[in-house]
């Protein structure tokens, strides 16, 4: 099987190297990919937001399976524009990606599916905002509406910070989404999904903002760790019955059938497990931390989710052990991000590129704020923590900073999730 990735980040490493283990892929490729993933596939130039560009590469490399790692070209018709070829694609079609592309949209299918979930409220004026505002709190949840790469979300309890990032998006022309605090332990979930059956993945927790102790702005993941040892039995269960499948099924008879990757991101609070968001597609850093424990051949899977047989699949297989991600970003992350700094330790192992690229001279130097995903594997959490932390310090980049404290309240067992 001739395999194509779309993307160039370090959830697309970690699918390319999940793919590369796979016997039946005879040929791999990424497109744009990075310095890193240049070492175990073919790496091919591609402007990801084009989709008439995507659909000429899949005729040019004669693809027999594209998979589409970014929201961007799934939110914009990639995966409808690759399937209109007849060649099978893992990715949602852009009606069905909305559940990621439009908050409001997410919302609404929700709440025809009964699914639990914060309450929310939709502002597109800034006439409205203040009263709206008053509304919520004392934690206030400012969200864009649409794509903002995890960075678009503000949650605090000072009424003025919620005001000026309302302001900042309405002024830029996004409608903001308000919504109620959720408390309690967050947890992602990956579901694979042909458009009707759900298949989910090990759950993983990740860390959003940029410094320890949850310090500092969101950022689009500072790292992760996964399985959950905490967590209560029966959880993905759970959630896959009262969160999950329901909103599957609520999109088919919307006439928009999920196919891919459905990411639910939930709060497991005093009521049970609510919903936080869904993403259309494999979240990072949590790629990273979940698909190197899956001993389940993953090219099998896609093309039985992207072809409807996810039903016909056997149970998955999985590693008994633990995986944990640290990211190293670049300094100035993630504000604007110093860039062109060569990275020492790139090609050590257990080393995602992200924001790469490599120089005429063959150095890896970085170019972005996210600039790799370190991992460590281990029988216990702690094994896998203490892995993931000795190959950072093999990393050396200029500026750079990570958190330090990935996973850490999990191995002390500081986590508790409400009765």
């Amino acid at each position: 099987m001739r395999v194509l990735v779309i993307g160039s980040g370090a959830r697309e490493h970690a699918l390319v190297l999940a793919l590369s283990r796979d016997p039946q892929v005879s040929a791999l490729a990424c497109a744009p990919g990075n310095a890193g993933i240049a070492g175990a596939a073919e790496i091919l130039g591609l402007d990801v937001s084009d989709t008439g560009a995507v659909t000429a590469l899949v005729q040019e490399w004669n693809a027999d399976l594209v998979v589409v790692g970014p929201e961007q070209p799934l939110v914009g018709g990639a995966a409808d524009a690759v399937r209109a070829l007849g060649v099978p694609c893992f990715g949602p079609s852009a009606s069905a990606a909305r559940i990621e592309g439009s908050k409001a949209f997410a919302k609404d299918v929700m709440a025809a599916a009964g699914v639990p979930t914060a309450t929310s409220e939709v502002v597109d004026n800034p006439a409205r905002l203040d009263a709206a505002l008053t509304r919520f709190g004392p934690r206030w949840v400012v969200k864009d509406d649409g794509l903002a790469a995890g960075k678009g979300v503000v949650v605090t309890s000072d009424r003025a910070v919620a005001r000026a990032h309302a302001m900042t998006l309405l002024d830029g022309g996004h409608p903001v989404l308000l919504e109620s605090f959720l408390d309690g332990p967050e947890v992602s979930l990956f579901c694979l999904v042909d458009g009707a059956t759900v298949v989910p993945l090990q759950p993983a927790q990740d860390f959003k903002r940029v410094g320890d102790g949850d310090a500092g702005p969101n950022t689009g993941g500072m790292g992760a760790y996964s399985p959950l040892p905490w967590a209560p039995e029966g959880l993905v269960d759970t959630i896959v019955r009262t969160c999950v499948q329901p909103v599957v099924d609520e999109l088919a008879r919307r006439g928009a059938p999920f196919t891919g990757l459905l990411y639910a991101g939930l709060a497991l609070t005093s009521t049970g497990p609510q919903v936080i968001e869904f993403n259309c597609r494999f979240g990072d850093p949590e790629t990273q931390v979940v698909l190197p424990l899956l001993r389940t051949p993953l090219a099998g899977l896609f093309l039985a989710a992207a072809t409807g047989g996810l039903g016909e699949q056997p149970e998955l297989d999985w590693e008994d052990g633990y995986a944990v991600t640290v990211v190293v970003a670049a300094e100035g992350y993630p504000g604007r991000p110093r860039t062109g700094d060569v990275i020492g330790g790139a090609d050590a192992e257990g080393v995602l590129h992200a924001g790469t690229r490599r120089r005429d001279d063959r150095a890896v130097v970085s170019s972005g704020g996210r600039v790799l995903s370190v991992v460590g594997t281990g029988k216990t959490l702690a094994d896998a923590r203490a892995a993931a932390y000795e190959r950072v310090e093999l990393v050396h980049l200029t500026g750079s900073h990570h958190r330090t404290d990935i996973a850490q309240r999990a191995v002390e067992g500081g986590i508790i999730v409400p009765s």
